[in-house]
């Protein structure tokens, strides 16, 4: 099993998780985080620091979020997608999306 980001970190991009991570298996998008599943060992550290409670363990994924599992696991791989080790500030505007939901069209690869 491995953690995953939901829908509730698109255009927020907090980046609290990415600092306690001891594997750096974050990946930073445009106005995403995602967790690459095959360098994620499970520790669970990044839950609690994110904001907007985004971050999951697979198995407890809500179901209108299942989708995200195979979707982290792509988007990790693209190549413009480079590993984010350091807490940097959140997107612009995050504060007015952070509590919005349906959130996937607003995803940028």
């Amino acid at each position: 099993m491995t953690h995953v980001v939901t829908e509730s970190c698109i255009r927020c991009k907090y980046t609290d998780c990415v600092d306690v991570c001891p594997v750096d298996c974050f990946r930073e998008g445009p106005n995403f985080l995602t967790i690459d599943p095959d360098e994620c060992i499970d520790c669970a550290v990044c839950i609690p620091e994110c904001p907007v409670s985004a971050i999951f363990a697979e198995e407890d994924l809500p179901k209108d979020q299942r989708h995200m599992i195979k979707l982290n696991a792509e988007l990790a791989l693209l190549p413009g997608w480079k590993s984010i080790t350091k807490r940097k500030a959140a997107l612009p505007d995050a504060d007015d999306w952070k509590d919005k939901t349906g959130k996937l069209s607003e995803l940028v690869r």
